[in-house]
C-alpha cells in the first residue's frame, strides 16, 4: 500500500496540513514539539482508528474545533486508487471510503495496513500481555480474512457468560460454555498460527539487524491451565462466579518472549528489548508481504532508538520490503537513493528541495 497524498486537520498541532509523499521513502524532521509524531499519528489513527500515543480522541483535537480530520489517498497492490477519511471527535467518529460511509473503522485498517516502530517499542518485549496480544491480532487479522469474525464472536461470547457469572446464572452456564469454547478455540488456532510463523522467523530477524540479543524464543500461551478449554473453564467455575468474571481463555493470552530460559523482560536491557521488538515488528510486515500486501512502515524517531549503525541496518530492511516507509527525526538526514525530505515547524510542514 502507498499513501499518495495525505491531508491533517485540526490534529494537536497541525492546523491544516497537506502532504504529497515520495512512494518508498519520506522523512520528517525538526524541533521537539514541532509535530513531526503528530503526522505518523495522523496515518496510524486513519488505519487503526486511534493513536498509538493516546485512546482519546479528544487529546488529538486542536484548538479550533471539536473534532479533527485526516484524509488520504492510497494506492493498493494492483495499482488501483482509493480515497479514506476519518473525522474524531471526543464522541463521534464517522469514516468514509470511496465515497461511501464506513459502519466499522476494520475497513480502514484493511485497507491501510501499518507498522509502527516508537519510542515505546520496548513495551513488546516488557509490558503487559495485552500489547502481545494486540501484536498478534493485527498480524493474524491481515493475513486470515475471517478472523474478525471470530475475535467478534468470542468477545460476545465472553460478555455474556461474565454477565451470566454477575448474576448467578448457574443454569446459563453449560450452555454459554459451549459458545464460548467453540469460538476460543478458532481464535486460539488462529494466533497459534501466526505465532508459530513469528517464532521460526525471530533468529534469522534478530541476525539481518545485526543484534547482539542471542538465545530469545517465543512461547504462546494459550490462558488457560490443562489440556481443553472447556475443562478449564468447568475447573474454575467455582472461582469464576465468587469473582464475577472469566479467567480461562484466550482473552488472557500472552506471546511469552524468553531469553536463556529466563523472562526476555528481566535479563535483557532497554536496547536489547528494543531490538527484539524491531525484529518482531519486521517480522510482522515480512509475513504481510508474503501474505501479498506491503505495510507502510513508521518510524517515530528512529535514530535515537539506536546507534547510527543498526539506524542504517533497520532502516535497509525496511526498504528491502519494498514498501512506503516514514521516518521522524530532530535533525536534516543524510540520505541515499530517491526520497523526500520535509521540514517540520510549530504545526508546518515544508517539503525541501
Amino acid at each position: 500500500m502507498l499513501i499518495r497524498q495525505i491531508t491533517i486537520e485540526n490534529l494537536r498541532n497541525l492546523s491544516s496540513v497537506a502532504i504529497e509523499p515520495h512512494e518508498r521513502l519520506n522523512y520528517l524532521f525538526g524541533d521537539n514539539g514541532a509535530g513531526k509524531t503528530s503526522v505518523l499519528e495522523a496515518i496510524t489513527t486513519l488505519s487503526r482508528g486511534r493513536s498509538f500515543r493516546t485512546p482519546q480522541a479528544a487529546e488529538l483535537t486542536g484548538p479550533k474545533e471539536a473534532s479533527f480530520r485526516v484524509f488520504a489517498e492510497i494506492e493498493d497492490e494492483q495499482g488501483k486508487r482509493h480515497r479514506a477519511g476519518l473525522e474524531r471527535s471526543a464522541r463521534h467518529w464517522r469514516g468514509r471510503l470511496d465515497g461511501a460511509d464506513l459502519r466499522q473503522l476494520s475497513q480502514l485498517t484493511r485497507i491501510l495496513p501499518t507498522v509502527l516502530m516508537e519510542p515505546d517499542s520496548h513495551l513488546l518485549v516488557s509490558g503487559a500481555p495485552e500489547v502481545r496480544r494486540r501484536f498478534l491480532d493485527w498480524g493474524v487479522f491481515h493475513v486470515e480474512h475471517d478472523f474478525l469474525e471470530i475475535w467478534r464472536a468470542y468477545a460476545r461470547a465472553l460478555k455474556q457468560r461474565n454477565s451470566a457469572l454477575r448474576q448467578q446464572r448457574i443454569d446459563l452456564l453449560d450452555s454459554l460454555d459451549d459458545v464460548l469454547v467453540s469460538h476460543g478455540n478458532r481464535l486460539h488456532e488462529s494466533r497459534l498460527r501466526y505465532a508459530e510463523q513469528v517464532s521460526s522467523r525471530l533468529e534469522l530477524a534478530l541476525d539481518e539487524l545485526k543484534s547482539q540479543v542471542q538465545a530469545v524464543s517465543l512461547h504462546y500461551q494459550s490462558g488457560w491451565k490443562g489440556d481443553t478449554l472447556l475443562g478449564a473453564l468447568f475447573e474454575r467455575r467455582h472461582r469464576d462466579l465468587e469473582r464475577g468474571q472469566t479467567d480461562s481463555g484466550p482473552h488472557r493470552a500472552d506471546l511469552a518472549i524468553s531469553c536463556r530460559s529466563a523472562p526476555a523482560r528481566t535479563v535483557l536491557s532497554r536496547g536489547e528489548q528494543k531490538a527484539v521488538a524491531a525484529a518482531l515488528l519486521m517480522i510482522q510486515a515480512d509475513l504481510l508481504k508474503s501474505a501479498g500486501k506491503r505495510a507502510v512502515l513508521l518510524f517515530d524517531d528512529l535514530v535515537s532508538e539506536f546507534d547510527r549503525t543498526h539506524f542504517e541496518v533497520v532502516l535497509a530492511k525496511a526498504m528491502e520490503f519494498g514498501a512506503q516507509v516514514w521516518i521522524t527525526g530532530t535533525e536534516r538526514p543524510q540520505l541515499d537513493g530517491p526520497c523526500k525530505v520535509f521540514h517540520v515547524e510549530q504545526g508546518h510542514v515544508v517539503e525541501l528541495v
